[in-house]
């Protein structure tokens, strides 16, 4: 099924969205962290339906998870082409030739007050910053608590899926060395438009795309994440605790804007659109 944390009428509801993707059921439940954590209380009313459906466009869709109880698990360099262009781009600090594929995962947070939602301003922060990079990437919600979580039991911990762009100021992440400052500017983590559950997608057939002011830039699937799903959940949960509602960005493939020569920044203008077959299409301006 698919999701949708949405403005109606000045209220901030969760809605069902229809199969045919036209309208929204609304649902009792407070937030999205409510409906995750109390998915099994909800699923008659889910099942039911709601008698007074509205159509998408009488709504304003929010991020799926608007108000994160914790910062965005991020990880890094998880594509092998990714990981060779950014190696090779000048902007990873420390890099070394043919150690570009990490032998575990290199994972960061992006703190919750980033996060903004579909069709919202993304800012270039052009005081701060003027080397605004995007990167789309499929993102886990994770469904149950549970910590030292084995490969073999990852799925049942998988709620669902939506999409994140990891929006970053380059020059903030190389010359600060640790990701952080760079990856975390307001408004640099666009999510959604909506969270489809894992019942109805697999994690390792999941297409993604990304287009800027309408090109492509970015064409991958996640086969060809160098640490699955199941590994990440594994790695990520060893000694901590995930809990239902935390958002796993897994990683963007070949094609950020570093990978050209010279470098393809974002303006104020442009636009990014990234889409993953069956979840739907993120779309932000940057300003």
């Amino acid at each position: 099924m698919k999701f949708a944390t949405f403005e109606h009428q000045g209220k901030q509801l969760v809605g069902k969205v229809s199969a045919d993707g036209q309208r929204i059921s609304p649902l009792p439940a407070m937030s999205m962290l409510d409906l995750i954590e109390r998915y099994e209380h909800f699923a008659a009313q889910i099942d039911a339906g709601h008698p007074a459906a509205l159509r998408l466009d009488e709504v304003r869709l929010l991020a799926p998870i608007p108000a994160p109880r914790k910062n965005i698990i991020c990880v890094g360099k998880n594509y092998r082409e990714h990981a060779r262009e950014f190696s090779k781009s000048g902007y990873e600090a420390g890099a070394v030739s043919g150690s570009e594929i990490d032998d575990y995962p290199a994972v960061f947070t992006k703190p919750a007050t980033s996060v903004v939602g579909p069709d919202d301003a993304v800012y270039t922060h052009p005081q701060v910053t003027d080397e605004v990079d995007y990167e789309g990437e499929v993102a886990v919600v994770i469904g149950r608590r549970g910590s030292n979580i084995s490969r073999a039991d990852a799925e049942r911990y998988i709620w669902g899926f939506t999409i994140i762009n990891d929006v970053t100021a380059r020059d903030r992440q190389k010359n600060h060395r640790q990701w952080f400052l760079g990856k975390s500017l307001d408004t640099f983590c666009p999510m959604g438009p909506f969270i489809v559950t894992s019942d109805e997608l697999r994690h390792d057939d999941l297409s993604i795309r990304t287009w800027v002011n309408g090109e492509l830039r970015q064409d991958a699937h996640t086969r060809d994440l160098i640490f699955d799903i199941p590994a990440l959940i594994e790695a990520i949960s060893a000694g901590c605790t995930l809990e239902p509602g935390d958002v796993i960005s897994t990683g963007t493939p070949a094609g950020v804007g570093i990978g050209f020569t010279p470098p393809r920044f974002l303006q104020s203008g442009d636009v990014v659109e990234i889409e993953v077959a069956r979840i739907g299409r993120l779309k932000n301006q940057f300003v």
